[in-house]
C-alpha cells in the first residue's frame, strides 16, 4: 500500500473475522487494561457531543495503546434510542487508525461491532476475575438489546457452567425477540422472562445491565443475594445510594467519574472517591482484590475505554491482512504540494492484498 491509500474494512467483514474469537477476545482486552493499568497509554477524555433532544449523542474516544501494541486512533460513535421504534440499531460507529510513524489515518473500521465485542469482552472477563468461574449456573440480564447479547455470549464463554438467563426488559417484545436469539445462537441455554427487575436480582449472582437509562431506578441493593456481581454496562442504572452499599470496582476512576453516571453521582454525593476499591487492571495484575468479603455485592462499572476499541481494531486490521478482505482506496490522501509526483491512477478502488508498506498499522508490532 501507497502512504497515501486508505484500507476499508465493512461491519459484514468484521463479523467474518472476529467470528469464534471470543477467548481471544477476552485475552487482548485483558492486555489492553494491564497496558492501561501500567501506564503504557494515553487516554484523553471522551468528547460527548450532546444534540438538542438531550438524548442523542455522538461521542469520540482518542486513544494511543503503548506496550507491544503500540497503535493509536479514534472511535466516533453514535447513540439514537429512537432509532430501535424504526427498526435501526440504536448504535453506529467508524474506528479510525492512525500511523505511528506519520499520523495518517490507514484504516477505516466500521465501529459497532468492535464496540460491542470489546464491550462484551470486558464483561466476560470481569465475570471471570471479580466473581469466579465455577457454580454459576444462571445468569441475569437488565435490556434486552445487541450488548447484552453479547455480553451473554462473552459470560457463557468466559463460564461455560451457566446454563440459563432471565432476562428483562421494560419492551416484552425486545424480550421476546432476545429470548428467541438466545435458543438460536446458544446451544442448550434455558432462557426465562421474568415480570419484574426484582425477580432478575433474585434469580442469579450474576447480572449484566445494558439499558438506555439517562435516570437511575434502582434505589438499593436489598432483594440481591450475597456474594452478587454486577456489571454495570449501561452506567446509569443505580442511585448514589444504592452505589454506596456495594464495593465498587471500575475501570478507569477518573474517566468513570464524569457525566452523570451512578459513580459520578456517588462522588457528587459523598465529596469524594473513596468509596471506589480500586480498578479491574488493580485486581488483574495482583494489585488488589475484588472482594473483602465473600458476601460483598460487587459492581463493576466499566465508562468504556477507548484503549479497547485501538486493541480490538489491531487484531480487526492484522486478520484482515492475512484473510485479504477489506478494500483499498488508492490515494486517498493528496500528494505534498512540496512533492513532484505523476497523477494518481485512475483506479481507485482495489483488494487488500497488496503488502503493505513499513509504515503499516497492518505490521503487528
Amino acid at each position: 500500500m501507497h502512504n497515501g491509500d486508505l484500507l476499508i474494512i465493512s461491519g459484514h467483514e468484521i463479523s467474518e473475522l472476529l467470528a469464534g474469537h471470543e477467548s481471544d477476545l477476552m485475552r487482548i482486552v485483558r492486555r489492553a487494561y494491564e497496558i492501561h493499568g501500567e501506564g503504557k497509554s494515553y487516554l484523553p477524555h471522551s468528547v460527548f457531543l450532546r444534540l438538542p433532544d438531550k438524548r442523542n449523542r455522538i461521542i469520540g474516544l482518542p486513544a494511543y495503546l503503548g506496550g507491544e501494541v503500540a497503535a493509536a486512533g479514534m472511535k466516533w460513535v453514535s447513540s439514537f434510542p429512537a432509532n430501535l421504534e424504526n427498526g435501526v440499531d440504536r448504535a453506529s460507529a467508524v474506528l479510525i487508525m492512525n500511523s505511528l510513524l506519520t499520523g495518517r489515518p490507514e484504516a477505516l473500521l466500521e465501529g459497532s461491532i468492535i464496540s460491542a465485542r470489546r464491550t462484551a469482552a470486558s464483561a466476560g472477563l470481569a465475570a471471570q476475575i471479580l466473581h469466579g468461574s465455577g457454580d454459576v449456573e444462571s445468569l441475569g440480564l437488565i435490556g434486552c438489546g445487541l450488548i447484552n447479547f453479547e455480553n451473554a455470549r462473552f459470560i457463557k464463554t468466559a463460564m461455560p457452567d451457566i446454563k440459563s438467563f432471565t432476562i428483562y426488559d421494560l419492551n416484552g417484545a425486545h424480550a421476546e425477540q432476545f429470548a428467541l436469539r438466545c435458543h438460536e445462537s446458544l446451544d442448550g441455554i434455558k432462557v426465562n422472562i421474568a415480570k419484574d427487575i426484582t425477580e432478575v436480582f433474585k434469580s442469579s449472582t450474576l447480572i449484566a445491565f445494558a439499558t438506555t437509562a439517562l435516570e437511575p431506578y434502582v434505589f438499593d441493593t436489598a432483594d440481591f443475594q450475597p456474594g452478587t456481581t454486577v456489571l454495570n454496562v449501561s452506567l446509569r442504572d443505580f442511585t448514589a445510594e444504592a452505589i454506596l452499599q456495594c464495593t465498587n470496582i471500575v475501570d478507569d476512576i477518573d474517566h468513570v467519574c464524569r457525566e452523570k453516571t451512578s459513580v459520578h453521582l456517588a462522588e457528587q454525593f459523598t465529596g469524594n472517591r473513596d468509596f471506589i476499591r480500586c480498578t479491574l487492571s488493580d485486581v488483574l495484575r495482583g494489585k488488589n482484590t475484588a472482594r473483602k468479603d465473600r458476601d460483598d455485592i460487587v459492581i463493576f462499572s466499566p465508562f468504556g475505554l477507548g484503549v479497547l476499541d485501538i486493541a480490538v481494531g489491531n487484531l480487526v486490521c492484522k486478520l484482515a491482512r492475512q484473510q485479504e478482505l477489506g478494500q483499498v482506496i488508492k490515494w486517498f490522501l493528496p500528494n505534498s504540494w512540496r512533492r513532484e509526483t505523476p497523477t494518481p491512477p485512475s483506479v481507485l478502488v482495489q483488494s487488500a492484498n497488496e503488502a503493505p508498506d513499513s509504515n503499516s498499522c497492518f505490521q503487528m508490532r
